[in-house]
């Protein structure tokens, strides 16, 4: 997972390389001092998962005295920031992830909004966050779902809320489709239709446009490839013919989301090519190969934007349509998790340690 942080407390979720024994741990933002080291969940049963994947992957959620931590099937809890008690706890939100969990969990006024979807199940719940007790529950549509493989149902996203005409829309880009619901019911609102396997990538915005990968898709030499697609979220039901503003082509298993920041989308895709789009229009701006695999997602701090690689090394651009590398630094360990600014500080989590750096 990713650090969180709250005042003076910096909060992560680990587990042993067996997945016996899942904990959260706390260290102080001032002084790297550990605080709390709760185990939380102790399985009966230990189901698989990718070798890229861990058992503590989903980043927590964290707000005023109460850190939120999630472990995919194996379990939800909350956790009281002040003494380190487990407040509650729910481990019966059962769904086959079946290469492991991915999901974040995120904080909408007083609900956990829960992505939950594995080969035969794929729903997204929302939890009273003071009790854990299931608000509401929605099923991804089975009219588009029942066509795929068990296999290509999974999807790892974590969703987003985001205003649309005084309405806000919780949007999560399944596996087969990017559906909006209302957050405060699960109920749908639109939808953009299209693939059979596997997203990873959150959805992101900006200017009234929202933009996601779709899953997987073959072409006709049956290929693969996914989709990054522009929409206008103003609409009602299948609007995947009138509200696409552009669609991008790109390889599968895109794990970074990428960062839009004032018209210009900032990523680096699964072959390693790092590139500026124009974010109205769907085209290159600027492109470039880089060596490494980069699964973190980019993070943008006064003018400049930060690709963490899964070697350790940490390339830094300044924003804009000319390309211009301002530094490379390395790590000692690989880093698969999104830094952290705060207070002109870098807080990175790599395999082996966790990094504060200053200026």
């Amino acid at each position: 997972s990713s650090p969180v942080v709250f005042g003076d407390q910096i909060w992560m979720t680990t587990a042993t390389p067996d997945g016996e024994k899942m904990f959260a741990v706390c260290v102080n933002y001032e002084t790297g001092e550990l605080i709390h080291d709760i185990q939380i969940f102790e399985p009966d049963s230990i189901y698989r998962k990718h070798g890229l994947n861990s058992f503590a992957t989903p980043t927590p959620a964290i707000e005023d005295g109460q850190v939120f931590v999630h472990f995919g099937r194996y379990g939800t809890a909350c956790i009281d920031t002040q003494n380190g008690k487990i407040k509650w706890h729910r481990t019966d939100i059962e769904f086959l992830d079946i290469q492991g969990p991915g999901s974040s969990l995120f904080i909408y006024n007083n609900l956990l909004i829960l992505n939950c979807e594995g080969i035969h199940k794929q729903s997204i719940l929302a939890l009273d966050k003071s009790t854990g007790q299931t608000v509401w529950q929605t099923e991804r549509p089975r009219d588009i779902y029942d066509n795929l493989q068990p296999i290509g149902k999974k999807a790892y996203i974590t969703p987003i809320i985001k205003k649309v005409n005084r309405q806000e829309q919780l949007i999560s880009n399944g596996s087969a489709a990017c559906i909006a619901y209302d957050p405060n019911t699960g109920e749908e609102i639109w939808r953009v239709v299209g693939g059979i396997d596997s997203t990873i990538s959150m959805p992101f915005s900006e200017d009234g446009i929202v933009f996601f990968y779709t899953g997987f898709q073959n072409d006709d030499k049956d290929e693969k490839y996914a989709e990054l697609i522009a929409v206008d979220p103003d609409g009602k039901g299948d609007i995947g013919k009138t509200n696409v503003i552009w669609k991008m082509q790109t390889p599968i298993l895109q794990l970074l989301t990428p960062l839009v920041k004032d018209g210009l989308i900032y990523t680096i895709d699964t072959k390693s090519t790092m590139m500026c789009i124009e974010a109205k229009t769907g085209d290159i701006i600027w492109s470039k190969r880089v060596r490494g695999k980069y699964n973190s997602s980019p993070i943008y701090a006064d003018g400049k934007i930060y690709f963490s690689s899964t070697q350790g090394k940490v390339i830094i651009i300044n924003e804009g349509r000319e390309l211009e590398i301002t530094a490379e630094n390395e790590l000692e360990g690989e880093i698969w998790t999104t830094p952290v600014i705060l207070d002109e500080n870098i807080l990175i989590r790599t395999s082996k340690y966790l990094y504060k750096i200053g200026t």
